[in-house]
């Protein structure tokens, strides 16, 4: 979670910075909070959804050799499944609740990935 962190930097700088600075020079318009808050979780759900829709894991996952598959078959999430699963991550990991999870879970799946029927497997 910390190396996907690192990288969660860049992807902000072009989804969150670059917009809103065009905004401010172009338009001269500086965006209200809330409009912030709603910026960086759009661009992280975009980075997140489509990257485990289209390959099952981010760029950190692919460096750990992980990936998340979905419980019934074992392939990519469908885009549904992977904004339900980016959903449930919020209040799971912010909690701690859902990676505590994780340690009694028999599968050691995080409680998101149990509700949102996705599971991580180490494979390249």
């Amino acid at each position: 979670m910390l190396y996907e962190s690192l990288l969660l930097v860049g992807v902000l700088a072009l989804l969150f910075l670059v917009p809103n600075l065009i905004i401010a020079v172009v338009w001269q318009i500086v965006l209200p909070g809330w409009a912030h808050w709603l910026n960086i979780v759009a661009a992280l759900g975009l980075y997140f959804v489509w990257l485990w829709h289209r390959d099952g894991r981010t760029l950190a996952m692919q460096t750990w050799h992980i990936r998340i598959v979905t419980v019934e078959n074992g392939g990519t999430p469908s885009i549904q499944r992977a904004i339900v699963r980016f959903l449930l991550a919020w209040p799971s990991v912010l909690s701690v609740v859902g990676l505590l999870w994780a340690l009694f879970d028999r599968d050691r799946q995080f409680l998101h990935d149990r509700l949102a029927g996705t599971r991580i497997v180490f494979r390249g």
